[in-house]
């Protein structure tokens, strides 16, 4: 699987829980051409599988597992063969970018299609959100999981209960090269600082 990074435009913040649940939530986010990419196999003739992202791990149990997103995905998708499961990305971890939410849309996104199971984006992006939030209780929002999901400029409208409702921008093209000219993304020291 290839999933974007996301930038966000407008309204971060009350994609919160705490926040939407008093007040909805409403943002605009877009996502750029930077990506985390995902390759899964299975291991017909080994007992263990085999996980490399910015560490290795070769386990047997799912509950060995040290990565919290992929053993929780594995778990909710009830997935016990040995898998190899590799994860390349254009950018480093923790830059502001969403990559750990896009990391885990994009896993989740190649173990449904390991197990041949469509699912809808915003399936995804729930998904995503319910292991974040609800199982590892990250304190994030819903911003990244479903800017990743759905890619490209969307405007996303958060109820009291925390339905989300997506949309995507209708944008015109000479407007989205003008920003694309006035918007840099520097690294500094494994930091990113959008200008």
């Amino acid at each position: 699987t290839r999933t974007p990074l996301r930038l966000p435009i407008g309204g971060g913040g009350t994609d919160l829980p705490y926040y939407y649940s008093k007040h909805k939530g409403f943002l605009i986010t877009a996502t750029i051409n930077k990506y985390i990419y995902i390759t899964l196999h299975e291991r017909k003739f080994y007992q263990e599988s085999l996980l490399k992202y910015s560490q290795i791990e070769q386990i047997r149990n799912i509950d060995e597992i040290k990565h919290t997103t992929i053993r929780e995905a594995l778990r909710l998708l009830n997935i016990k063969n040995p898998l190899e499961i590799v994860s390349i990305a254009d950018v480093p971890a923790k830059t502001g970018l969403g990559s750990s939410s896009s990391f885990l849309v994009g896993l989740l996104n190649a173990l449904h299609a390991y197990k041949r199971e469509f699912v809808s984006i915003a399936h995804l992006a729930e998904e995503a959100c319910h292991i974040d939030i609800d199982v590892l209780k990250e304190p994030i929002g819903k911003q990244d999981q479903y800017a990743s999901a759905y890619g490209g400029f969307v405007q996303m409208g958060i109820n009291q209960k925390g339905k989300v409702i997506v949309s995507r921008l209708d944008i015109e093209q000479d407007t989205i090269d003008e920003l694309k000219k006035n918007l840099f993304l520097c690294s500094i020291k494994n930091d990113f600082l959008v200008v």
